[in-house]
């Protein structure tokens, strides 16, 4: 009796995904960054830890969860890990390269005065603090060349307030050498606009700084829509 032959067995389907992926790189290494979607950005940062998958949906689905790629970078590690599909390792890895941007931000902003270097100055504190569920309030150390000498978050409070103690911030500058400041904090409503309350406490924390002969060069307030400076806006003539 004759035997019987067996089908060879099917190749297995090669995921659409795969192809994708190929493409994507390909447009990358040839275009650049220029020509593409935030969404497809951030495809190619998820290729790195989410092997396997079509991870478009799911690039959506975090701009839309958090408003955009910055949302996304500045979310925090527990809220991306609540996202479902992106799991632990994933979350820290969006996180990973969001504490890289501020590192290449800074040193922007250290490599020359602060005051002559204004904008980078912004870019870092949006980057740093935009994002934030609750109230931060930092304080930026300079030397008497007005170069950073440190970068300190003093305070992390509620989503509409954050203690800050004038004697401290002053304290602080004394014992590294301070000789002037740059206040920032961020309101995570949205609004940057400056509230009674930030505009006494910048007046106490400048009276406390002026006593030692330490300047208050500004306060600056950041949020997602932008920022405001209280110097800018002619509230610092009590500085004066």
């Amino acid at each position: 009796m004759a035997e019987r032959r067996q089908k060879p067995p099917a190749d297995k389907e090669t995921p659409h995904h795969t192809g994708h992926r190929d493409r994507l790189r390909g447009r990358f290494i040839k275009s650049g960054a220029g020509a593409f979607e935030d969404y497809e950005l951030l495809e190619l940062v998820l290729f790195s830890v989410i092997p396997r998958r079509d991870v478009k949906p799911l690039a959506k689905k975090l701009l839309a969860e958090f408003g955009g790629l910055a949302g996304v970078m500045g979310a925090s590690l527990a809220d991306l890990q609540a996202v479902k599909g992106l799991g632990e390792n994933a979350a820290v890895f969006v996180k990973a390269i969001h504490a890289l941007t501020q590192r290449v931000l800074v040193a922007d902003v250290q490599q020359k005065p602060v005051l002559s270097s204004w904008q980078k100055l912004i870019d870092y504190c949006h980057v740093a603090m935009a994002h934030e569920k609750r109230e931060h309030f930092r304080v930026l150390f300079l030397n008497r060349k007005n170069e950073l000498m440190a970068d300190e978050v003093q305070q992390i409070g509620t989503v509409d307030h954050a203690p800050v103690y004038p004697r401290e911030i002053v304290r602080r500058a004394l014992e590294i050498g301070a000789t002037a400041l740059i206040l920032v904090h961020n309101h995570p409503s949205g609004d940057p606009t400056p509230s009674d309350s930030d505009i006494t406490m910048t007046e106490e924390i400048i009276r406390a700084a002026r006593a030692l002969d330490i300047l208050v060069h500004d306060h600056l307030i950041i949020s997602r829509s932008g920022h405001a400076s209280l110097k800018s806006m002619g509230l610092l003539h009590f500085s004066i």
